[in-house]
């Protein structure tokens, strides 16, 4: 009887359905808590699971953090590109990758704080390694889009692609940040298209002084 009891209160999952769960409450408890304080007994309590039976999907915390970091990655860059590839224009495209970057971390805030405490680690660790990879990937078609821009007369010539491409993330970083001091994490899809705003007036192009 107790063993159909506790077959009822936990169904049945395979390993790959386990471990997205496990990655799910990881990224759910960043938002609560400093990921370096995050602990094996604290997922598996969150979850409702004992630690041996968390160590069977991962067999150790440097594991888990990868296998999390290889989420964030795959999810962020796929649902960022595809908004980006939905547009012809540079332009508009890039807006696209900004609001789609942001609306992202609105619904996971625990990704920014995981992120930065894993940059922050000393050395080059798995789960760092793929941070600083994704991250650069990003860059790379940022770059790419402020190219097109200027080759498609959407953006002005001239301007400094990398300062761009760096004043790009830097914008989205920063909003991230401000609000995470303030606590309201749920006002950063309203700020971002000001923001963004902002930044592509930055690089449009400008009409002619009349008094040159």
């Amino acid at each position: 009887m107790a063993e159909a009891t506790e077959t009822t209160k936990r169904p049945y999952r395979s390993t790959e359905q386990r471990q997205s769960a496990t990655i799910e409450a990881v990224i759910q408890l960043c938002g609560e808590q400093d990921p370096a304080t995050l602990t094996t007994a604290r997922i598996a309590d969150e979850m409702g699971l004992s630690q041996g039976a968390l160590f069977k999907h991962f067999p150790n915390k440097g594991r888990l953090w990868e296998s999390v970091a290889g989420w964030v990655s795959e999810q962020l860059t796929r649902q960022v590109f595809s908004a980006a590839d939905q547009h012809q224009q540079a332009d508009q495209a890039l807006e696209a990758m900004f609001l789609a970057h942001v609306g992202f971390i609105a619904r996971h805030p625990g990704i920014p704080r995981l992120m930065l405490g894993e940059l922050q680690k000393p050395g080059n660790g798995p789960a760092k390694t793929i941070i600083r990879q994704t991250l650069a990937r990003y860059r790379k078609k940022v770059v790419g889009l402020l190219d097109l821009g200027i080759q498609q007369g959407r953006i002005a010539p001239g301007i400094d692609i990398e300062a761009a491409a760096v004043l790009y993330l830097g914008a989205i970083q920063g909003l991230v940040v401000q609000a995470m001091v303030s606590g309201e994490m749920h006002t950063l899809e309203q700020a971002a298209p000001r923001i963004f705003k902002l930044y592509s007036a930055s690089f449009q192009e400008k009409p002619d002084d009349p008094e040159k």
